[in-house]
């Protein structure tokens, strides 16, 4: 079958069948898992530090270095949260927080460290692309320097997170201070370099054109083809409670579950080199998160033990262990429990 092309995207996108669409994914995604199993992996996402300047008008999470509710977690404060993963069985902490104007690469290079040989059996999933920029500034090495160091600490891939839209026009309104499509990209590229693979993302429902969503996929499709290093895929909505985007009436309301789904599968069709697709029932809560496995997704995504961001915008969906196993089963997959690299733990 030839690639999808970005004017056939565009078309599926605007004037395609939705259930024609979910079942033209779910062809898709049989080829490259006809096991018909379905991943998800037990973590937890520890955000670091809610102190951040970039101010995205999209985020309801961030707070000044000055504000009463500011913070940056101890270590010990950090052990606990991983004590607490391990008891109900977790592999992974998705490490994320706001970009702090000084904490410099020799605190994060302890963070990880002190994780990585205390608690070796955990995966560390960590620091968006953003996070990984302005650590090089603030610190007056590379990007490069700043992956090899971390990684050599115990840092072992990193989330897509900061890639919102891969627009600079897009970004420029809804986020203006943070790194640019060439920035992000780059450092992803200097990751997959050094053997750090990573996740793509992308936020979608703010101000961007169905053609800037085409122009995303595009993006990450041409850095797969040339790196391999993106594990997965995943794609949300953006929650507009309590953000300035929402505040200054720019965007009011949250997308549908249609737009969702329909972007979900074509999202599947048009990223043919990424084998893993995860369903965002973080924004989309357990039925349509479910639903997104029958339009191409392949993973339930995380348990997500605990999460603060997508919550302080509005959303407070929560699943646990059980509930994926029975929605997976439902829909006539088999689940199984992963870890980062998408590697099988065990199958129920």
């Amino acid at each position: 079958m030839s690639r999808l092309t970005k004017e056939e995207a565009l078309e599926l996108i605007r004037e395609g069948d939705l259930k024609t669409l979910g079942k033209m994914a779910s062809e898709v995604k049989a080829k490259l898992h006809p096991q018909k199993i379905t991943t998800f992996v037990v973590d937890r996402n520890i955000n670091y530090t809610n102190v951040c300047w970039v101010d995205c008008n999209f985020c309801a999470f961030y707070r000044h270095a000055k504000d009463d509710d500011a913070y940056v977690l101890s270590f010990e404060e950090i052990d606990r949260k991983i004590e607490e993963l391990l008891e109900i069985g977790g592999t992974q902490i998705l490490f994320q927080g706001g970009v702090h104007p000084k904490l410099k690469i020799e605190w994060y290079e302890d963070l990880v460290e002190h994780i990585h040989e205390k608690y070796p059996e955990v995966t560390i999933h960590g620091f968006s692309a953003v996070e990984i920029d302005y650590i090089a500034k603030v610190s007056k090495i590379s990007v490069e320097e700043v992956l090899k160091r971390l990684a050599t600490k115990g840092l072992s891939s990193i989330p897509g997170a900061g890639a919102e839209i891969l627009s600079d026009r897009v970004r420029d309104i809804i986020a203006p201070k943070k790194i640019d499509v060439k920035d992000w990209l780059n450092v992803h590229r200097l990751a997959h370099k050094n053997g750090i693979k990573s996740t793509a993302t992308m936020m979608f429902g703010t101000v961007e054109t169905d053609e800037e969503i085409v122009e995303h996929w595009e993006h990450i499709r041409e850095l797969q083809d040339e790196t391999g290093g993106f594990r997965a895929f995943i794609m949300w909505s953006f929650q507009p409670y309590n953000t300035k985007l929402q505040k200054e009436g720019i965007v009011t309301h949250k997308t549908s579950p249609n737009r969702y789904l329909r972007l979900l599968a074509v999202s599947r069709l048009f990223l043919d080199n990424i084998k893993n697709i995860q369903s965002s029932w973080v924004t989309q809560g357990s039925y349509i998160g479910q639903m997104a496995l029958l339009y191409g997704a392949n993973d339930l995504g995380s348990t997500m033990m605990e999460e603060n961001v997508v919550k302080a915008a509005g959303a407070a969906n929560r699943m646990n262990q059980e509930e994926m196993i029975r929605l997976i089963k439902d829909v006539g997959e088999k689940p199984a429990k992963r870890n980062t690299a998408y590697e099988i733990l065990e199958v129920f």
